[in-house]
């Protein structure tokens, strides 16, 4: 196979497993902010309360492989056809493609991490409960707060 046709299908394929990587890392909102279409227009129930403590945690979103399978193929495909001749390249190709796996899944951890926050909040009858969201929103110890609840999900709003 000639380099530039070779060149062009690595291109291609390259492309392909980027575009499968950027489908399978997304993920499921955890905001105060925004709403499923199957949560809009249900009923929630609203209880009020006083934030008491706030802690910085993070949100990991699942694994769905898409970054180790993209990684591993981009590695493998990079390095066997660069790299030696023959059983060389084969080996060279297994080496890229083990160490593009390892970097495809800490990649794609990275990018489903999200910054959020643990509220804990002592409701108006003394009853005190964490929720943890997004981060796209700022509270304060001692700061008023309402909770809506539905369909076991609790967010905490101003």
């Amino acid at each position: 196979m000639n380099h530039k046709l070779r060149g062009g299908a690595i291109a291609v394929l390259g492309a392909t497993l980027v575009a499968m990587l950027a489908a399978g890392c997304a993920t499921q909102s955890n905001s105060n902010s925004v709403y499923g279409t199957g949560q809009a227009q249900r009923e929630q129930t609203v209880r009020y309360g006083v934030v008491e403590g706030i802690r910085e945690v993070t949100i990991q979103g699942n694994q769905s492989g898409a970054g180790t399978l993209a990684g591993g193929a981009i590695g493998g495909i990079a390095a066997g056809s660069t790299i030696g001749g023959g059983n060389g390249a084969v080996a060279a190709g297994i080496l890229g493609a083990v160490l593009g796996g390892i970097a495809g899944s800490a990649a794609e951890n990275k990018i489903n991490q999200r910054r959020a926050l643990e509220i804990t909040v002592r409701l108006d009858n003394g009853e005190m409960r964490a929720i943890t969201q997004e981060a796209d929103e700022a509270f304060r110890p001692g700061e008023r707060v309402r909770l809506l609840s539905s369909g076991g999900v609790t967010r905490v709003t101003h």
